[in-house]
């Protein structure tokens, strides 16, 4: 990229730098680096290589460097940004319409600021840009001597919005019918308590029970979302036998009507102790069977073997391998298809058939992320969906020495 300097005697004038209602002397043209862009080029970064837009002035409101990200934001090429007063090379308004540098004035306003935070204006033609300025300065209450503008896009805090409000609006919907039936049940039994039989208020009592564990299951997958987009997903790691809790997970679905033949289970015998979060184990085993189960056909397999887990961060430039224990659980039904296979973890992913929030494996990702563990998805021997987690044995220090 070109980088021009200013090396007009206006800038060492002791009566301090012009505000940008001033016109300073013109800009005598590009060929020199600017200290500011030298300073990164001495680190071995060049301008064009960072992901957000960076707009750099001197000390008399002029432009002396505009990386390929600002031209590619504000669609303004570097040869016209460079030299231009800053702002006309980004006349930039608020939401209000009103002119952002004759607002923040950073040349001519108080000589404590040291910048502006990021927030929302709008470029010509009604753009919108996220923008943060630096004020660099000689001392703390010195004249600015450089103006860092960083610019960013809005298209990753638009996708955020839009995905809080899918997730809002799947909610409301998840959360609207149950609680129609508890309120409608209750209103009910209270009215007219008497006019029914015993065997009917039990009915009408096991409808409400369900329809309320299904309002705490979405409460819970709520607060674990929470947790796994904020970092916070907390994991008590403690002994697990996990050929136990598949057995357990196998026996719920038979009791709850599902043919006891439908189930291979397959546990080899020299599986390495398990340490791990026993109820978030059995949030990612009750997911995977329930899947298998709904959405799939025929044998449902569920495999638990040794694995090997690499871990980058074995260090010499080597991947490291641990110790890990491996679930996979298969299906005969039709699949996944192949386009969809990179979006199955995704929130709000339902496959073909309709019903349930969409949330349950982008938890069930978050959980195995959580242990230091991975989790894939593929196609089964018999055509059916594959899904296999390993997870680290993740014996405490103590244990390992």
């Amino acid at each position: 990229m070109t980088v021009g300097t200013n090396s007009s005697p206006a800038a060492s004038k002791a009566a301090g730098t012009p505000s940008l209602g001033a016109v300073p002397a013109q800009h005598p043209g590009g060929g020199r680096t600017g200290q500011d862009t030298a300073d990164l080029t001495g680190l071995g970064i060049d301008p064009d290589d960072l992901p957000d837009g960076l707009v750099i002035a001197d000390e008399t409101g002029r432009v002396i460097c505009f990386n390929s990200a600002a031209a590619r934001i504000t669609a303004l090429t570097p040869a016209e940004a460079l030299g231009a007063r800053i702002d006309r090379a980004l006349p930039l308004e608020d939401l209000d319409g009103r002119r952002w540098w004759a607002l923040t004035d950073p040349y001519g306003g108080l000589a404590t600021r040291r910048g502006q935070p990021e927030r929302n204006l709008l470029l010509p033609g009604g753009r919108e840009v996220l923008v943060s300025a630096r004020y660099v300065r000689a001392h703390p209450t010195g004249p600015l001597r450089r103006l860092v503008v960083t610019l960013r896009g809005t298209d990753a805090r638009r996708r955020t919005e839009r995905s809080h409000a899918e997730l809002i609006a799947t909610v409301a919907h998840e959360l609207r019918s149950p609680l129609t039936s508890v309120k409608g049940f209750t209103a009910t039994l209270l009215a007219k308590w008497e006019r029914f039989t015993d065997d009917q208020k039990r009915l009408m009592l096991e409808t409400v029970d369900a329809d309320a564990g299904r309002i705490t299951r979405l409460i819970a997958e709520l607060l674990d979302i929470s947790r796994i987009d904020s970092g916070r997903l907390e994991v008590r790691r403690q002994p697990v036998d996990i050929a136990t809790a598949v057995g357990r997970h196998v026996q719920a679905l038979t009791a709850n009507g599902q043919a006891p033949d439908r189930f291979l289970v397959r546990v080899s015998r020299s599986l390495p102790p398990l340490w791990a979060d026993p109820d978030k184990i059995d949030q990612i085993l009750g997911n995977l069977l329930e899947n298998a189960v709904r959405h799939g056909e025929g044998t449902v397999t569920i495999d638990v073997s040794p694995a090997c887990l690499a871990n980058a961060a074995g260090g010499s430039g080597t991947d490291k391998t641990e110790k890990g224990t491996a679930v996979t659980v298969t299906d005969e039904g039709p699949g996944i298809p192949e386009e969809s296979m990179g979006r199955v973890f995704t929130r709000f992913w339902r496959g073909s058939k309709r019903g349930g929030t969409g949330l349950g494996l982008y938890i069930v990702k978050g959980i195995v992320e959580a242990h230091g563990g991975t989790i894939t998805v593929g196609r089964g021997p018999g055509g059916g969906a594959e899904f296999r987690f390993i997870l680290p044995v993740g014996a405490p220090a103590y244990l390992a020495q």
